[in-house]
């Protein structure tokens, strides 16, 4: 039951995270560093945001459905402290990007 829930949460956040992408543009010139870069961050903060709500999803369920088992609930707590990172990884993805690009002289 659990693994089935895992897995409709899994679909549903991978959904999302298509019917959100940025459309794609033929571009005529070759790509700019700081194109790149721009598309990395991109990519980084969509990635992490969508792990750090399927982290959510899990530890909500399983919070949800702990029924008081000291075990479940510490397990929730710890996939709702893991999303609480990856949120926190995904707001700070841009500046850490920027970091980077300025350090290989992007």
């Amino acid at each position: 039951m659990f693994v089935r829930r895992l897995a409709l949460a899994a679909v549903i956040t991978l959904g999302l995270l298509v019917a959100v992408a940025p459309p794609a543009f033929a571009d005529s010139g070759s790509p700019t560093l700081s194109g790149v870069i721009s598309n990395l961050t991109n990519w980084i903060v969509g990635i992490l945001a969508g792990v750090a709500t399927l982290f959510l999803t899990i530890g909500g369920l399983r919070y949800l459905t702990a029924g008081g088992d000291p075990g479940q609930v510490e397990k929730a707590k710890t996939a709702l402290k893991s999303a609480a990172i990856g949120y926190a990884l995904a707001v700070l993805a841009p500046l850490l990007v920027s970091i980077l690009a300025s350090l290989v002289g992007g």
